[in-house]
């Protein structure tokens, strides 16, 4: 096997960065404007755009990078950073919707640049059931697969000729000196079957090429989220004609993991707890020895029996969750990620500073191109989104950092504006939005508040000085006045 960097050391002195690698101070510090578009900084304190002078989102400029698009969590951003250059593993806690997922992508980017690899799976004449493993340069796999190829079908066409003169040559025979007809065919078949195993030996000789990175121009990422063992460990497809000479070749069959195809890249698991405990033990070798061998995950299945060489796939993963992911997390892996790399706790809001409030213009603009189909949204449109932001935030002076819920609401805005024809979204599309764009849970709640409305109380009993009524409130922004009552037994 072609020698490559494998093991926790390799996390640790692996190349330097590329010097137009982004650095820190690049990363989305300041929102992009057209040129033409002002900031007025004596009213931004107070403005909810924070001063921005714009007619629409059309006049906002998105960045091209993934990672200036990244808007607040300014910690977690800064540790992306870091252990991007030093290539180290992360670990993020926090709510769905808060970012994760973006700031693996956006570390993809950050990565020092590697030479990339391919990987072939050849057949190994001394174990038909332990492919052998090499790496090359990417883009060199489909060459040399190419060439083997073009090598066996040349190989065949000529056996395939040879073989029907001979069956030709053995009935000619058959017919012409009388004998019998049945013994003639028993030959015919004889000789085909040992004719279709040179070809099979033949196409055994073409590599398999295991993982393609001849498109690839920056490091891979890949997203695990949800993947079975076989998916992210590797598989070996089951072979039903295992004998008679009609199976196919054991290295044929082998199917590359997400921890293989993130090779030199970062491999993003969403729900690592979701694991369960025999896939995380797996996971934690592979990130110790930066290699891991491809087997048949299922006992039942006829590629159980296969086991290549190891496979490199020295990656750094980003693991992620929500508080309960820590509780189901096997200690040993959880150990492996704190030791060689960062844990860190994504915030559910931020402040809500004038630079804050432009960057939220910004992400309202990201999101109509994102989507493609979405009219801009006017100022009046803007301000509305970023109250609703307000108000989601629950807290004083805050927007939320709850994007994903936020982008829903801006794509239905869009819908309603799209539907309607109109050239911009207006503020009347995003309150329209903010009805039509209520969870189950909400509307369920505001269905059993007017069946309630339907029920008066009466207070018939005398002495009656005054009433407190409450704030019933269900869910997250639906609610009902109801009186507080106290009774006093004598």
């Amino acid at each position: 096997m072609t020698d490559s960097t494998t093991g926790d050391d390799s996390l640790e002195n692996t190349g330097h960065a590329d010097p137009d690698t982004e650095s820190e101070s690049d990363l989305g510090s300041e929102v992009a404007v057209d040129p033409g578009v002002e900031i007025d900084e004596d009213i931004a304190e107070d403005d909810l755009l924070g001063g921005l002078k714009i007619d629409s989102t059309a006049d906002i400029e998105v960045p091209d990078r993934l990672v200036d698009q990244v808007i607040g969590q300014d910690e977690a951003r800064d540790i992306i950073i870091k252990a991007a250059e030093q290539r180290r593993h992360v670990m993020m806690i926090g709510s769905p919707g808060t970012g994760k997922s973006m700031l693996a992508k956006a570390m993809s980017q950050l990565l020092p640049q590697e030479t990339l690899q391919d990987v072939l799976l050849y057949h190994n004449p001394d174990d038909e059931n332990e492919p052998k493993v090499r790496t090359v340069p990417a883009g060199k796999g489909e060459q040399i697969v190419a060439a083997h190829r073009e090598e066996a079908n040349k190989e065949n066409r000529w056996k395939t000729i040879l073989m029907w003169v001979i069956i030709a040559a053995i009935l000619i025979y058959t017919i012409l000196s009388g004998s019998s007809i049945l013994l003639g065919i028993f030959a015919a078949a004889v000789i085909w079957f040992i004719f279709r195993t040179l070809k099979q030996g033949s196409d055994a000789q073409v590599p398999n090429l295991l993982v393609n990175n001849a498109e690839q121009r920056v490091a891979p990422f890949e997203d695990a989220t949800g993947a079975h063992a076989g998916a992210l460990l590797g598989d070996v497809r089951h072979d039903p004609f295992q004998s008679g000479g009609m199976g196919t070749p054991s290295h044929e069959r082998v199917e590359p993991g997400s921890i293989h195809q993130s090779h030199t890249g970062v491999l993003f698991v969403d729900e690592i707890n979701t694991l369960d405990v025999r896939t995380q033990q797996k996971l934690m070798t592979a990130i110790q020895e930066g290699e891991f061998s491809i087997t048949g995950q299922s006992e039942r299945s006829s590629g159980a029996m296969v086991q290549t060489e190891p496979v490199p796939c020295n990656f750094v993963m980003i693991a992620a969750g929500n508080m309960d992911a820590m509780e189901n997390m096997h200690p040993a892996l959880r150990s492996r990620i704190k030791g060689y790399g960062y844990e860190v706790y994504m915030d559910d809001t931020i402040e809500s500073t004038p630079e804050m409030r432009r960057k939220y213009v910004r992400f309202i603009a990201q999101e109509v191109e994102r989507d493609g189909r979405l009219p801009h949204f006017t100022r009046d449109a803007v301000e509305e989104l970023i109250l609703e932001a307000k108000r989601r935030a629950g807290r004083k002076k805050h927007l939320t950092l709850h994007f994903r819920d936020l982008g829903g609401l801006i794509r239905v805005a869009g819908d309603i504006a799209r539907a309607e024809d109109r050239e911009f979204t207006t503020r009347e599309d995003v309150l329209q939005a903010k009805e039509r764009s209520r969870s189950i849970e909400q509307q369920l709640a505001d269905d059993y508040i007017e069946r309630r409305k339907d029920y008066e109380l009466e207070v018939t009993d005398e002495g009656v000085e005054g009433r407190v009524n409450g704030l019933a409130v269900m869910g997250e922004d639906s609610g009902i006045m109801l009186p507080v009552m106290a009774e006093i037994a004598p």
